[in-house]
């Protein structure tokens, strides 16, 4: 079994979307972070069921797309990191580049 952790910027994020989205639908915000928690959690029994995101396959990253939101993790050892997460419908290029 592999532990799952969460780093500050994902936190991070995960808070600033779900902030986003409570203004219009705190419910669907509060949904959508227990959705996200659950999926990670699984990560738990099966680190490896997420798939290579396209724009960084060369990398050694996996994501789970929990719609509208991409969670990004690597697998070191029995431990998950989940690095970073955003909203589908940002551009994963502009945001390396401006890393």
């Amino acid at each position: 079994m592999a532990e799952v952790i969460w780093t500050e910027s994902a936190l991070l994020e995960l808070d600033l979307i779900a902030q986003y989205i409570s203004l219009d639908k705190p419910s669907a915000a509060k949904k959508l972070v227990k959705t996200i928690l659950r999926a990670t959690r699984r990560l738990e029994l099966f680190p490896e069921s997420g798939r290579t995101p396209p724009e960084i396959s060369h990398l050694n990253y996996l994501e789970i797309i929990i719609k509208p939101c991409r969670i990004f993790y690597r697998i070191d050892s029995n431990k998950v990191y989940i690095v970073y997460i955003m909203r589908s419908e940002q551009d994963l290029k502009k945001y390396l580049l401006n890393s």
